[in-house]
């Protein structure tokens, strides 16, 4: 329950136990003598209680407009809430009505019974009789005290005849007065034996009249119940009577006047004075009355109100809990849930959902922890393709791309990642290739008896130019997946047809270089010897003859040479060396290109010392040198330029030097280009195709990367090349002098 709604039960709790109080007030203080106060308050009473009426059926229609907000919200339980609450309701109200109904026709003929007419004539009449019973006692005491004034005589007897007369009156005193009311002479009265004096409006009222009497002690009802009420008599004395003197006498009886009589008198004048009150307020104490019950009915209604909402929380808390944990659980929300504190089937239903919940929220965090896990291991392996040289591919059930890495992509130089989730085939040249995949997995289908591996190598023609040898594995995944990586292993192939080449080399060589100096020397012994002896044409012809065995075993011989140089180079012995300084000397060899133009040095100052074999350098300068020539021969603009320059990482800091040679002849074949390094690889009539290839041992000797370019104009690959460049980097720096800058340097 929230706080508005705990505070709304407490105003609710106070409301009915103040009304409850003022109420009982009201019924307590109307069945009580002291009616006087109900009937002279009973106007603000009836408003008290209509407000506090007021009050309570405000706070019931707020709860009301509450609950029928909630309905109309949907919020979860109000349906219940507001079944339970017309239930209650109508379990209170309808008895209350019930009552209610008989209450007001019981009220509403007590009122008119106790105002009945009957009851009015019969107030009057006992009021009636109480006043004549008096009036007469007044009367007969008034005649007999005039006859005894008349038949009184002035005597010295006097104080006799008024004892005498006392008796016979049943009278409480009698005095003889004076003209002033002085008392001259009494028989009996009050403690002190004196009657008290009467006032001069009854002796005024007796010597006009003759004779005056009235009732006394009527005025304080207590005095008269107790028997202090009388009537006083008081008679002229005729002057006939009076024998000693001429002024007024006057003779006074009081008799008292039964304490009985008196107390029914009094209780019938008052009843009927409370009955002429209460008659003038009968329509005031009918609605009084009838707002009580009307205020006693609504504090049934409200109090069923109350028990309904108060038993429909207790209810629906449970539910509601249930259905917020249920809508947080559906959002994904795993939290901790309350519980609802009771001992009851609802509380334990509320504890059993938040246990629940936390062994979902348990293996959620399983499930994340394995997720978290798997994801890293996804990374990893991930990164582990991204960053593998081999190529990677995944394919579907239906053969189609689900996963390429970079690498596929470098080997293959197509976009493979563009064409995922479409067939392998779709390239146009990996179409070949796609099917020889798919036949070698055929042969390896489970039906076939072989392994789900298998490994084997493709020529894969990419273009007229480019021609790749892919070694490739296979497997088979879960779900008719299949994985299929390859490595290009095209300078493997040519590592090996080096290394056969080489051992061919060394072989070769050692056959052949034995003979070669005997075979020369006999053809020139048979010359020297047959020389002389011949003439004309026979001469000529062993001339000739001898000649052409000597260039053949010396052509023999330079052969021989470049095969024990490839087969048996030597160890490079690095030391510090200036490449400047050998780019010079090897250059002076060729001093009629240089005058003539075609060849050109342009050397960098401040160049840093490599780690290099000089011999072994100065034999690749010289190739290169000598490859660039040749390739412009021809042109009558040939031109060769050789520079150094130095190599910058992105901070400025010197990585390496870089030795490059460019010509403007027309470039490397295509079919060459991706071979060059290979053995016996040449476009040259008269070449061997070793030159490159002891080039690139010398470079790898040395940590070097050789790299061999075309040059196109504009950069355009599409148009015939414009020349060719090959540059070496040296990353083995022996000093790291300052970075001054590239200047030509005079060779």
């Amino acid at each position: 329950m929230t706080k508005a709604a705990r505070l709304a039960w407490l105003i609710s709790v106070v409301a009915i136990a103040g009304a409850s109080g003022m109420l009982a007030f009201l019924l307590s203080i109307s069945t009580t003598a002291q009616r006087g106060f109900l009937e002279r308050h009973y106007v603000w009473l009836f408003w008290v209680n209509v407000a506090v009426a007021t009050a309570l059926i405000i706070v019931i229609g707020v709860a009301g407009a509450r609950l029928a907000l909630r309905v109309k919200r949907g919020r979860f339980g109000s349906r219940l809430l507001l079944k339970l609450a017309g239930i209650f309701a109508f379990v209170g109200v309808v008895p209350g009505v019930l009552i209610y109904t008989v209450s007001y026709q019981f009220v509403n003929r007590s009122i008119e019974s106790l105002f009945d007419q009957r009851l009015a004539s019969a107030l009057e009449a006992g009021l009636a009789l109480g006043q004549d019973t008096l009036d007469n006692a007044r009367s007969e005491l008034s005649a007999r005290t005039r006859s005894a004034a008349e038949r009184w005589e002035d005597s010295a007897l006097a104080p006799l005849a008024l004892e005498r007369l006392r008796d016979q009156l049943s009278a409480r005193s009698v005095a003889l007065l004076g003209g002033n009311g002085q008392v001259l002479l009494a028989a009996g009265g009050d403690a002190d034996g004196i009657p008290d004096r009467p006032t001069s409006t009854m002796l005024s009222q007796a010597r006009a009249n003759g004779v005056v009497s009235r009732l006394e002690g009527l005025e304080d009802e207590q005095q008269a119940a107790l028997g202090e009420a009388r009537i006083r008599a008081i008679a002229l004395l005729p002057s006939s009577a009076l024998q000693l003197t001429n002024s007024d006498r006057y003779l006074m009886v009081v008799r008292n006047i039964s304490g009985k009589v008196v107390s029914n008198a009094l209780n019938v004048q008052a009843a009927n004075q409370e009955y002429l009150q209460r008659s003038l307020l009968r329509d005031g104490l009918r609605r009084m009355y009838l707002g009580t019950l009307t205020l006693v009915l609504i504090l049934a209604v409200f109090a069923a109100l109350l028990l309904a909402v108060a038993l429909s929380n207790q209810l629906v808390q449970p539910l509601l809990l249930l259905a917020e944990g249920m809508r947080e659980v559906a959002t994904g929300d795993l939290k901790a849930k309350p519980v609802f504190r009771s001992r009851d089937e609802l509380g334990g239903l509320t504890r059993s959902f938040a246990d629940m919940t936390q062994q979902l929220a348990d293996a959620r965090a399983q499930v994340d922890q394995s997720v978290t896990q798997l994801e890293s291991a996804r990374t990893h392996l991930q990164t582990i393709l991204d960053n593998l040289t081999a190529g990677v591919l995944v394919f579907g059930a239906d053969q189609r791309i689900e996963s390429v890495n970079p690498g596929a992509t470098r080997i293959l130089r197509l976009p493979l990642s563009a064409y995922v989730g479409r067939g392998l085939e779709e390239l146009e040249p990996l179409e070949a290739f796609a099917k020889s995949i798919w036949q070698r997995f055929e042969l390896q289908s489970p039906e076939s008896g072989e392994r789900e591996h298998w490994q084997d190598s493709f020529e894969l023609q990419l273009n007229d130019q480019t021609t790749l040898t892919l070694l490739v594995r296979g497997a088979a995944l879960p779900h008719d997946a299949r994985l299929v990586v390859f490595d290009d292993i095209s300078e493997v192939v040519s590592a090996q047809r080096s290394a056969a080449w080489s051992e061919v080399a060394r072989r070769l060589a050692h056959e052949i270089k034995n003979p070669l100096t005997p075979i020369q020397l006999s053809a020139e012994r048979l010359q020297f010897k047959l020389e002389s002896k011949l003439e004309g044409t026979d001469q000529a012809m062993l001339v000739r003859s001898v000649s052409t065995i000597v260039n053949q075993v010396q052509a023999m011989k330079q052969l021989v040479n470049e095969f024990r140089d490839y087969a048996r180079l030597p160890a490079a012995k690095l030391a510090p060396l200036d490449v400047n300084e050998l780019v010079t000397e090897v250059l002076t060899l060729y001093a009629e290109a240089q005058e003539a133009g075609r060849l050109v040095a342009d050397l960098t100052l401040a160049s840093p010392l490599i780690l290099g074999d000089a011999p072994q350098l100065r034999q690749v300068i010289h190739n290169l040198v000598q490859n660039a020539l040749d390739a412009v021969s021809e042109r009558p603009d040939g031109r060769v330029t050789v520079r150094t320059q130095k190599a910058l990482s992105e901070l400025g800091e010197l990585r390496a030097l870089r030795l490059v040679i460019t010509d403007n002849g027309p470039g490397f074949a295509e079919k060459v280009l991706n071979r060059a390094f290979e053995p016996y690889v040449t476009t040259k009539a008269k070449g061997t195709g070793l030159g490159l290839a002891v080039v690139k041992k010398i470079a790898d000797e040395h940590g070097a990367r050789i790299r061999l370019i075309n040059l196109h104009p504009a950069g355009d690959a599409d148009q015939a090349p414009i020349g060719a460049q090959v540059s070496l980097s040296f990353s083995k720096l022996a000093t790291a002098p300052s970075l001054a800058p590239d200047a030509p340097r005079p060779a």
